[in-house]
């Protein structure tokens, strides 16, 4: 048994999920945005291993610039926590943030943000590097085509 096998049985056998896992659902809530016409990027907040916020675009629905899927999920992890300082969270997001977001996650002092694709014309790794918390760890690229491709095939219909 190769050590990748035994690790993800000890993760099965502790009922932990791994980033894999937590994308997948990121991705469901990024279906429910395309369901709507959206575009289609989601968003989870976990802190202990449970979901304490959940969002996807709603910027035409709701006609409000700001309501992209990370601000929908920390406002419902904020709530949920009853606290504005989300220390002990980790927000999984099908598509890097952009600066907005990134200054919410940052004044929130998310420990984490794992997304999936790079967003090469918006991300904030472009346009404000630093706008994370200082002590925040980022992990990229989980799921990454699968992501990438949800909002690609999006454009693709709209052009």
């Amino acid at each position: 048994m190769t050590w990748l096998i035994f690790a993800d049985l000890y993760m099965i056998m502790l009922n932990k999920r791994t980033d894999i896992d937590y994308m997948r659902l990121a991705l469901a809530e990024a279906q429910k945005a395309l369901e709507i016409g959206e575009v289609p990027i989601g968003c989870i907040v976990v802190c202990n291993d449970r979901i304490v916020g959940r969002g996807y675009n709603m910027t035409e629905h709701l006609q409000d610039v700001t309501a992209h899927a990370e601000i929908q999920a920390i406002s419902a992890a904020s709530a949920s926590l009853g606290g504005k300082y989300l220390k002990e969270c980790t927000l999984y997001v099908t598509i890097e943030p952009c600066v907005m977001c990134a200054g919410a996650i940052g004044w929130a002092q998310i420990a984490r943000v794992v997304y999936g694709a790079k967003d090469e014309k918006r991300g904030f790794s472009i346009y404000s590097p630093k706008a994370l918390h200082p002590k925040c760890v980022i992990t990229s690229g989980v799921l990454e085509d699968e992501c990438g491709k949800l909002v690609t095939d999006f454009f693709k219909t709209k052009r």
